[in-house]
């Protein structure tokens, strides 16, 4: 492998970090410490993180994307997932409601 191929790699993980700080912080409000850096620092070590996952469980991610021969999970447990955190934030502001 190249440097290039590293390179390009490094610099798709920090865009990724700088896009996700940038959504919570400035789409999302969310707080956090440190505001955009501390997001952006937390950000970027998530990025580089998820990359070595991938690539230890390069061969169960394969699997588990194309299961029977048809059939990749995680897009219906991710999106499952969101609705229900969604939902239970809306759950949550109806109770303090009552």
């Amino acid at each position: 492998m190249s440097f290039n191929y590293y390179f390009n790699i490094t610099i798709i993980y920090i865009f990724l970090g700088i896009l996700v700080a940038f959504t919570a912080v400035f789409i999302f409000k969310k707080h956090i410490m440190g505001k955009f850096w501390g997001a952006l620092a937390i950000a970027v070590f998530g990025s580089f993180l998820g990359g070595v996952m991938e690539y230890l469980l390069k061969d169960v991610i394969e699997y588990l994307t194309n299961v029977n021969g048809s059939v990749n999970i995680f897009p219906p447990l991710i999106t499952g997932t969101i609705l229900v955190m969604i939902f239970s934030r809306i759950s949550d502001k109806r109770d303090d409601n009552k």
